[in-house]
């Protein structure tokens, strides 16, 4: 079986900022807590997790036939103390809105998502304590804005 490869190339930017582009020429800047221009590096894994397990969600659901209006995924991640400072506990919250959603089938979604379909996810599962907690609330926008 042939590998899935994936390629990047991170161009430096001044500072310690960065621009990555992958091979479709899609583009991510990032940066230090010390420069705050753009997310760290550390941050975009957390973003990766929370996209890559909403994906999953929204397509699981679909499936199930109660579509959802809106979804936000919380995501908080503790790290350790030394370095390489990597996460050791990851708490992902998912906020969800649609008139059709069981607490069942998001439930559901989560756990294949967290525990079957997640790339992002299965890798970190290996480091760190994954811990998933949902709502589903009423209105169309899932957000506390």
């Amino acid at each position: 079986m042939a590998e899935d490869r994936t390629e990047i190339k991170a161009r430096w930017t001044g500072g310690l900022g960065f621009d990555a582009e992958n091979s479709h020429g899609a583009k991510v800047r990032m940066d230090s807590l010390r420069e705050g221009a753009a997310p760290t590096p550390m941050e975009l894994v957390l973003m990766a997790l929370a996209g890559c397990t909403g994906m999953d969600v929204v397509s699981i659901l679909e499936k199930k036939r109660q579509p959802a209006e809106s979804i936000e995924i919380h995501v908080r991640g503790t790290r350790a103390q030394d370095h390489p400072r990597g996460y050791i506990e990851i708490e992902l919250e998912y906020v969800l809105s649609g008139a059709q959603l069981t607490d069942e089938a998001v439930a559901r979604a989560i756990e294949l998502s967290v525990n079957k379909y997640c790339s992002v996810g299965g890798m970190l599962a290996k480091v760190a304590t994954l811990r998933t907690s949902f709502r589903i609330v009423p209105g169309e926008r899932a957000t506390h804005e």
